[in-house]
């Protein structure tokens, strides 16, 4: 664990190998890292541009002065084992290595050599992240691979993944939906720490309230799945796992030559120890958000304001197909309605038309209402895209005084408050929208599926923990 609690928060780093022909992103991504960063490079050609870019090189490893935390390994295939040969002499604390061509291939020449790299790196005692892969993301000190991830600023999900793509679009789209990370990691062929390193990693890191995985495959099933029991009393885990088709396996053997088993005992599995199971990025940054930002729910009958009676019915839908109920309400809420709810065109059975043109008072009340009702555990809202178009139009203070109102519910109440921000022909009014109620900490979601879907497997979790 040492060698990983370094490799994550080092304070020198060196990149071994980057190129222009790659051009220096690690180096370049690096720009942000609040350590030192040493560069290691024997071609001349390379060390006069290396050198523009601020960074001091050396012919080798064992030329850097002082410790080594963290070594960035981009060679070809043929030089990888003599640097990991260096690590180990100079006694790195973890090591990634994004040079490929091994297992992956297919290849008994590439099997062997990966083979050969992870005895010597066991027997050396290196922590070795990959081969194939991209290795650490830690914003909080600006540990990037990929100019495009933020620093910085941190959040509280950690991520673990085998593709590098995958780390560095759930930390891009998730950011842009208020799901930002603590730490991530992507460690492709995994020889010599696989998954259940990681989240032991995660969960015990202090940064981290909800972990989240991308597998392809696992070397030691049993191992993970006895992690992950333990891990979601502590933390929720929601995993998303590659090679669900026969196509999908057939790609993950040529990705990072993992093993992978049939979807129907590797969902099973994570259920009966209370992983949150998701199928896309999609359905992980929708379940963390809701991990993230809603009251604990327990129930599953829903109180639904829509915007029209059209949408009302297919919210209805999409809450029903996800498990969820819509039950009428009680008397004494009926009775409360009757009292004020007057807008033409508009109804006020469970779910709500509200219309358009709804009094924002009115919306307080009814929410006030919806929290008291016996019959409901949980509320969802419709905000469209068309509807932030004109009420921005024609009252710009609107759309403050909406968010004060759910702003003031979810601090008041303890019913769950989830934001079905739909754009319909408004993408971008729908993602300005969106970005204010992250920041306000409400979630929204783009479509009503996604918001129900996010919803139950919410449900289930807490469920999980209150029946285990």
């Amino acid at each position: 664990m040492n060698g990983l609690e370094r490799a994550f928060n080092p304070r020198t780093v060196v990149v071994v190998g980057d190129k222009k022909g790659q051009g220096f992103f690690w180096l370049k991504s690096l720009k942000s890292f609040q350590g030192q960063v040493y560069s290691v490079q024997i071609d001349p050609n390379e060390i006069p541009q290396i050198e523009e870019l601020g960074y001091t090189n050396y012919s080798s490893l064992m030329d850097v002065p002082g410790d080594v935390d963290y070594v960035i390994v981009s060679v070809p295939q043929v030089a990888a084992m003599s640097v990991v040969r260096d690590c180990i002499r100079k006694k790195v604390g973890g090591v990634t290595l994004f040079t490929s061509a091994f297992a992956e291939t297919g290849t008994k020449q590439g099997r062997d050599a990966q083979e050969e790299l992870g005895r010597v790196a066991q027997e050396g005692g290196l922590t070795l992240i990959g081969p194939n892969c991209m290795g650490i993301f830690h914003p909080k000190i600006g540990l990037r691979f990929s100019v495009e991830q933020y620093f910085g600023e941190g959040g509280r999900v950690g991520f673990i993944s085998q593709s590098g793509t995958h780390v560095g679009q759930m930390a891009v789209v998730g950011a842009l939906h208020g799901v930002r990370l603590s730490k991530g990691v992507s460690f492709g062929n995994a020889v010599v720490l696989d998954s259940p390193a990681y989240l032991e990693y995660l969960v015990k890191d202090e940064e981290t309230d909800i972990i989240g995985m991308y597998l392809e495959g696992v070397k030691d099933g049993a191992s993970l799945f006895r992690l992950l029991r333990e891990a979601v009393y502590r933390k929720p885990v929601v995993v998303w796992k590659g090679g669900e088709t026969e196509d999908g396996r057939r790609a993950v053997m040529s990705h990072t030559a993992s093993l992978t088993r049939s979807p129907l005992i590797w969902e099973a599995a994570l259920r009966q120890a209370g992983a949150i199971p998701v199928r896309n990025l999609e359905e992980m940054v929708d379940t963390v958000k809701g991990l993230l930002y809603l009251k604990p729910p327990f129930g599953d009958r829903m109180g639904i304001v829509a915007l029209s009676g059209g949408q009302s019915v297919v919210v209805s839908d999409a809450f029903a197909r996800a498990g969820l109920k819509v039950p009428p309400l009680s008397t004494s809420s009926y009775k409360e309605l009757e009292a004020f709810f007057s807008v033409v065109g508009a109804s006020y059975r469970n779910p709500f038309d509200v219309s358009w043109q709804l009094p924002l008072d009115n919306l307080r009340r009814i929410l006030d209402i919806l929290e008291r009702d016996p019959n409901i555990d949980n509320i969802a809202i419709e905000v469209s895209g068309p509807f932030l178009a004109r009420r921005w139009e024609s009252r710009p203070g609107f759309i403050s005084e909406l968010m004060e109102i759910l702003v003031e519910f979810r601090e008041k109440w303890d019913k769950p408050l989830l934001v079905m921000l739909t754009p319909v022909q408004q993408e971008a009014i729908a993602m300005e929208g969106r970005a204010e109620f992250n920041r306000m900490g409400l979630p929204s979601y783009a479509s009503f599926d996604r918001a129900a879907q996010s919803l139950k497997r919410v449900i289930d979790y807490h469920r999980f923990l209150g029946e285990a």
